[in-house]
């Protein structure tokens, strides 16, 4: 088992674990280009706002009908806090950089300094960060674009950091009323700024959506939202924050692969330099404690040379 799982008493199994990190690795590295055809025919806030608020009413009438009770006033601002980061400064971000002209891979494989922020804060709140998982962080590619983009990609993994870390801190509701209200509020968000920034979307109609545009939305809603981002939440709340950051490592790899195969984007020379590092730093974050643990138990318990 990972390392970085943080086993407690009454603790979900490791297929369980597993099962969830499979999700976000595989599904989330889908989403950028799944972004991509969804704004095709639909203005990015506009279609951000929509798919957010759709999944968020979605998830508070499935929590209401399983019985659990409303946020409190507090924990109402505390899922704003966290869904104006995530949902709608984490999310924007990313569109605004593909609209800018980064490519899925790209974008993807600009994500992976997510973790290292995630690391900073966890580690400036008080939990201790491996050093291993440091050294894994640090296993990065690099990239070029214009400098707006660039601006953009770098803030998106940093607001998204912030909100992982929040929701790991504040006091939420029961994890399926704090994603519907994060994810509510955080959409709502995005509809406000689509009123202010997005001319064509004061005068937008559903006549102008393509099929491809509107299942792409769909796919958004339901894998990359109602399902994968409650495997995350999850895993912020039952592993450790190297082990649920781990996912932007993969993401790049099943990204570029989709955007390949599907985008007809280019490889560079770049990416196979990184496609080995990204392997290394999910080895260092996953089992870096064990392993370092393995090595010393192997050298100290080693038997010495008999004295003459």
């Amino acid at each position: 088992m990972p390392a970085n799982f943080n086993p407690t008493s009454g603790s979900p199994t490791q297929s369980r674990l597993v099962a969830a990190l499979l999700t976000v690795y595989i599904v989330w590295g889908t989403t950028y280009f799944a972004l991509g055809l969804a704004m095709q025919t639909l203005p990015p806030l506009l279609m951000n706002g929509t798919r957010f608020v759709a999944a968020g009413g979605l998830m508070l009438a499935w929590a209401r009908w399983q019985g659990l009770p409303w946020p409190t006033r507090a924990q109402w601002a505390s899922s704003a806090l966290i869904g104006g980061l995530m949902v709608f400064a984490a999310m924007g971000l990313v569109l605004a950089a593909q609209r800018l002209g980064i490519g899925s891979g790209l974008m993807a494989t600009v994500v992976t300094t997510m973790p290292m922020w995630l690391a900073l804060w966890t580690r400036w709140g008080g939990e201790p960060v491996p050093w291993t998982s440091w050294l894994g962080l640090a296993l990065e590619g690099d990239f070029s674009t214009t400098l707006v983009g660039t601006l953009c990609a770098f803030g998106a993994p940093l607001a998204w950091s912030l909100g992982s870390y929040a929701s790991r801190k504040l006091s939420l509701p029961s994890p399926a009323m704090a994603s519907g209200a994060q994810w509510l509020l955080g959409g709502a968000l995005s509809l406000l700024a689509s009123a202010w920034l997005e001319p064509q979307a004061r005068t937008f109609t559903l006549a102008q959506v393509s099929w491809v545009s509107a299942l792409a939305w769909l796919y958004l809603v339901v894998l990359g939202t109602l399902v994968t981002l409650n495997a995350y939440l999850w895993l912020l709340q039952n592993s450790s924050a190297a082990l649920a950051g781990s996912y932007s490592f993969v993401n790049p790899v099943v990204a570029l692969a989709v955007g390949v195969a599907l985008g007809g984007e280019a490889l560079t020379g770049w990416v196979f330099a990184a496609l080995p590092l990204i392997g290394l730093a999910l080895a260092c974050i996953l089992y870096g404690p064990t392993m370092v643990a393995l090595w010393r138990e192997r050298f100290t318990s080693a038997p010495r040379g008999t004295a003459h």
